[in-house]
């Protein structure tokens, strides 16, 4: 637990959930890299939301940096909280859209082929995978329903720095 306490202190939190969402990016892109498992439209929405995450949570660390204050921190870990929870919804759609609970959106069917002319070696079209066809399924979950349990833990933990922060267990 002593982990756990000293990643949820100051500015340890929000550089941990940059690393994660590092992580999580890097992950997917080995995936499709090494294991041939090309996105679907939905599954670059999610990678998305890290983005954004990585994006928004360097800028409020170099806001931190010019002006500590704890209440400044409280609500960074709010947003990246909030964050990791709109990364769950979008997860738990896809995983949704793929056992078959939700419609997929519209572009979102498969089989369509980018032209992907002038681009080296990539000069032959490519098939866009459907966001229904979940390449596999580890313990049931396919890599959407992962994320979506991944982003749940993850914003549960930024909610309880958060917390810790407002009652000032973790000084900024």
């Amino acid at each position: 637990m002593n982990l756990l306490t000293s990643l949820l202190k100051d500015w340890k939190w929000p550089v941990t959930a940059i690393v994660v969402s590092a992580l999580m990016l890097a992950t997917a892109h080995a995936f499709e890299t090494f294991g041939k498992l090309y996105p679907c439209p939905l599954c670059l929405r999610q990678r998305e939301v890290y983005w954004a995450l990585i994006a928004m949570t360097l800028t409020g660390l170099a806001l931190w940096k010019i002006r500590p204050t704890r209440r400044f921190m409280i609500a960074l870990n709010v947003l990246i909280g909030l964050v990791f929870g709109v990364s769950a919804v979008v997860a738990f759609y896809h995983s949704g859209v793929e056992w078959k609970i939700f419609p997929p959106p519209t572009g979102c069917a498969g089989g369509s082929e980018i032209d992907l002319m002038n681009m080296g070696s990539l000069d032959r079209p490519m098939t866009v995978p459907s966001c229904t066809d979940a390449p596999f399924y580890i313990l049931g979950l396919s890599m959407a329903g992962w994320n979506g349990v991944v982003s749940v833990i993850l914003a549960g933990l930024s909610f309880v720095a958060a917390t810790a922060t407002f009652r000032g267990r973790n000084e900024a």
